[in-house]
């Protein structure tokens, strides 16, 4: 077998959370270990509904939305406009005796 293949085991690693400054040890490769979300703030621990934004990506999904519901407006509306003018054609005499 070889030696030193494996890395050095830390059983004291330091673990800090950026959010809330939470703090726990554990075991790890890494002497210290940095997140974002930890068990004490992560809304599926707490019971919170709120949105974990890192890089603005719940901004610019919500623009997409917006956006989106904008263009289906404006596209519904000349679908109806659309329909109104097929609906003002002028009838045939076949057309109009068949109503009757």
């Amino acid at each position: 077998m070889q030696n030193n293949t494996h890395p050095q085991y830390y059983l004291d690693a330091a673990v800090t959370c950026r959010s809330c400054g939470n703090k726990f040890i554990t075991g790890s490769t890494k002497q210290s270990i940095s997140v974002e979300v930890c068990y004490k703030c992560h809304p599926f621990f707490t019971g919170e509904q709120r949105f974990l934004d890192v890089r603005g990506r719940v901004d610019t999904f919500q623009k997409k939305q917006e956006i989106a519901k904008k263009y289906q407006a404006t596209v519904s509306s000349k679908k109806k406009s659309k329909k109104q003018k097929e609906d003002k054609k002028v009838k045939s005499l076949k057309e109009l005796l068949s109503e009757i």
